[in-house]
């Protein structure tokens, strides 16, 4: 999203993560036990694609990351760029440009990578998920329930549908940023499909609450079911608050025939918990470009699992400079134990 101011399981994709590699160029230097929490440690950072351009396309506004089973790296631009990376430098190996059906631009911002190399890209002007070729063409879109879709079609606000897609129990699940129109404020919807023979159906829905005054910019699947969860949120003069936490909606109720989620309802809400505010993050040497409670922090919105090592995950994020000067493209490295 642009922020204002106000298929393989989930276990093949861990795996074949497990070969991306951990050196790179421009990164700011830590020791290895920089904790951010009790269970989240930040390793460093890198600004190397800060301001910078790749056959012409603008390198940022990075709103989603992707692991293939080769271990390779993905991004997608919210501006229509679907960008290839060097898992290690994170350098640009290639781009393809995004557009719908009609040739028009697309507000892509969650991403997945297929067993077969085609990726899945969530839209949240829509909203839609479709898929494409490794090369940019849609082959198909999936199907997508009237109550998400933005007003009037549907009770979605504009500019805060599906902003997280990952693998999920064989299938995809999206998350919503914001909640819907009669839907009690910070409760969002997280919206799940089957898969069978190739093909998606949309399946279990479920409810998540964001603490207040925050969205859901990113959400990744684990191997037993649980989730990352990214929430985030902007204050003008203040800056950006950022803060991952492990789901379990293992016990969660099906959301999908319940017309409007007030909290009160006898609804079983995902069950959450805070892994680390990443504000508590050692800054590592890290400058802002505009006021932040940590100079580290930017507008966070991508999330990928990279790897497993000495018992935690390698958590890659990556911050969305809305081209804009006193932003920053920045990825982090994190640890996180589960």
């Amino acid at each position: 999203m642009r922020m204002r101011s106000a298929l393989a399981t989930a276990t093949a994709a861990l795996a074949a993560a497990a070969c991306l590699t951990a050196a790179g160029p421009s990164y700011a230097n830590g020791p290895q036990n920089n904790a951010c929490s009790p269970t989240v440690s930040i390793d460093r950072f890198s600004d190397a694609l800060d301001k910078t351009t790749y056959q012409g396309t603008f390198v940022g506004n990075f709103s989603a990351l992707a692991v293939g089973r080769d271990g390779s790296l993905a991004a997608v631009s919210d501006r229509s760029a679907l960008f290839s990376l060097d898992a290690g430098t994170l350098a640009p190996r290639g781009v393809v440009a995004l557009a719908d059906e009609n040739g028009a631009a697309l507000d892509s911002e969650g991403l997945v990578v297929d067993r077969d190399g085609t990726r899945l890209i969530s839209s949240e002007g829509e909203p839609a998920v479709r898929r494409h070729s490794a090369d940019g063409r849609i082959l198909d879109r999936l199907p997508v329930p009237d109550s998400l879709r933005v007003a009037p079609a549907g009770r979605a606000v504009s500019n805060g549908t599906f902003e997280g897609l990952t693998w999920f129990r064989g299938g995809l699940l999206a998350s919503m940023e914001y909640a819907l129109s009669g839907d009690s404020a910070g409760i969002v919807r997280f919206q799940t499909w089957d898969r069978h023979k190739g093909a998606f159906a949309l399946s279990a829905q479920y409810g998540y609450r964001a603490d207040t005054g925050l969205g859901i910019p990113e959400v990744t699947a684990l191997p037993d079911g649980r989730l990352l969860v990214l929430e985030r949120g902007f204050t003008s003069g203040v800056g950006n608050t950022v803060r991952l936490y492990l789901a379990d909606p293992r016990r969660a109720t099906d959301t999908s025939g319940i017309e409007n989620l007030t909290g009160q309802d006898g609804v079983r809400l995902i069950r959450k918990a805070l892994l680390a505010d990443i504000a508590a993050c050692p800054d590592l040497g890290a400058t802002a470009k505009q006021p932040q409670p940590n100079p580290l922090l930017d507008n966070i919105e991508a999330m990928a699992v990279t790897g497993r090592a000495q018992g935690r995950l390698n958590v890659l994020l990556a911050s969305d400079d809305n081209q804009n000067s006193v932003q920053t493209t920045r990825f982090y490295y994190l640890r996180v134990r589960v």
